[in-house]
């Protein structure tokens, strides 16, 4: 069996600019944010021998980027269908495949104009091909808020979660938000800035969901060996683990309050060897305010049922006990379909994320969309190298 725990690690991050109207097309945006990644490890387009990224009809293909940037022999590519629940797999197949020796150097990326262009859920286009949607479509119901409500209102009902609970989520992550540059949103909220908020698909409000963003994420990963003679310090990866299961929307677990997260959590951690306790800071799939809740519950680090209370207890704040989403999140920042939570763990435990930083930080949680509509979710452990 291939030994994988810290064989790997995250050598670069990039960026473009967040935004509602990037004016480009995603490749360029694509292009941008790889060459962003590459400068911040200190290589460049010639030590690129793979390339990896996800999209659900939008974003750039491998074979489209590589020649762009003059990468004509990749040894490795991926282009996997699908949207958040998979973002982490890419980056956990590309670390397999730099593990095996097949690649040397993977750019790991997405790119994304879901404003002005592919608005996720949005109308006016063909509908998404799972089987399940020509019976929820004739009712209009079809927009991952519509669905997500759905979950969110069975919690509250189960547990007795309430409206304050998602609130606190969005007013914690918007204080990170505020000391983050690069995050849309960055004016702080009160709790009756939430509560004010008009209805989106009840319970969720305004602030409950994610940013429609323009922009892109890359991150390079190479074998922990090799990053440590790179530019900046290596976050290793320690662990990494997909899988899913069948959808609650055609009739699976009968539980909607427990995702496929909760199965794969154990996987994840074995294969760390480390616990919830030893999460030094978590970046939680934040489309919505519940999926964070429903996550803290599903990877441990409160009792089934208690995720509301505990996020209310100021746990998830900075200074808490497990800081979450330390850049703002989907809710604040801007929303990247996953990748851009994998590179705020690793700004944390490079200890480069300034006024967010949370101090002394070694190990990290990322996590995908946690198995809601489409029946998978992915998740990285890392580690300070």
């Amino acid at each position: 069996m291939l030994e994988f725990r810290d064989r790997t690690a995250i050598a670069g991050v990039g960026y473009t600019p967040f935004g509602n109207d990037s004016g480009v097309s995603t490749l360029t945006l694509a292009c941008r944010a790889i060459m962003a990644a590459l400068d911040d490890a200190g290589l460049t387009p010639d030590d690129v021998d793979g390339l990896a990224t996800h999209r659900v009809g939008d974003s750039a293909a491998p074979s489209l980027v590589g020649p762009a940037l003059g990468i004509h022999d990749p040894h490795w590519h991926l282009d996997q269908f699908g949207g958040g629940s998979v973002s982490h797999a890419v980056v956990a197949q590309a670390a397999l495949a730099v593990a095996a020796g097949v690649a040397e150097t993977v750019v790991c990326y997405r790119a994304i104009n879901a404003r002005s262009e592919f608005r996720m859920g949005g109308t006016g286009r063909a509908l998404p091909v799972s089987p399940e949607v020509q019976y929820q479509a004739p009712y209009g119901y079809v927009a991952p808020p519509q669905q997500f409500a759905m979950y969110a209102r069975a919690h509250m009902l189960k547990y007795g979660t309430r409206a304050e609970h998602f609130g606190q989520i969005a007013v914690t992550q918007r204080a990170n938000a505020a000391k983050n540059p690069r995050a849309l949103m960055r004016t702080p909220i009160t709790l009756d800035d939430y509560l004010a908020g008009r209805w989106i698909a009840e319970p969720f409000r305004l602030l409950d969901c994610c940013l429609e963003t323009d922009g892109a994420c890359a991150l390079v990963v190479t074998s922990a060996e090799r990053a440590r003679d790179l530019r900046r310090p290596p976050v290793l990866v320690s662990a990494a683990a997909w899988g899913g299961g069948q959808s609650h929307l055609s009739g699976g677990p009968s539980d909607p309050t427990v995702t496929a997260a909760a199965a794969l959590a154990p996987r994840l951690y074995g294969q760390a060897g480390l616990g919830p306790a030893d999460v030094d800071v978590a970046q939680l799939y934040d489309c919505f305010t519940y999926s964070v809740i429903v996550q803290l519950e599903d990877y441990g680090f409160c009792p089934k049922g208690e995720g509301g209370p505990y996020v209310a207890s100021g746990a998830t704040a900075l200074g808490g006990p497990l800081p979450v989403n330390t850049h703002g999140g989907f809710l604040s920042e801007g929303y990247v379909h996953g990748v851009n939570h994998i590179a705020e763990a690793v700004s944390q435990l490079r200890g480069d994320a300034g006024d967010r930083q949370v101090p002394g930080a070694e190990v990290a949680l990322s996590t995908a969309q946690p198995g809601y509509v489409l029946p998978a979710t992915s998740a990285l452990i890392l580690r300070r190298g």
